[in-house]
């Protein structure tokens, strides 16, 4: 699979948990982006949830703390377990 495939399919993902986590209409409004500098206060907060959805996922280099590691490719087995009060914060570099 090529990296414009797998970007695609990161970015289809993405856009399926936000719109069935956050309850937005599909196309309604584009989903908010943060940069990390941005993301670090919210660490630690229990209001926050950062999932980890890199396809490396707990094999990255890098990892964030806190962050819970999900499975891209199946997004449908995990999505609905996480309460929708919360904010939810795709890592998805």
């Amino acid at each position: 699979m090529g990296r414009k495939q797998v970007l695609l399919i990161v970015a289809v993902l993405v856009a399926l948990f936000a719109w069935q986590v956050m309850g937005v209409a599909a196309g309604a409004e584009e989903i908010p982006r943060m940069t990390k500098e941005e993301l670090k206060p919210l660490l630690g907060n229990p209001e926050v949830v950062v999932l980890d959805v890199r396809f490396e996922g707990g094999n990255a280099p890098t990892k964030i703390a806190g962050a819970v590691v999900e499975n891209p490719e199946k997004v449908a087995e995990w999505s609905f377990k996480y309460p929708k009060e919360k904010r939810v914060v795709l890592y998805c570099s």
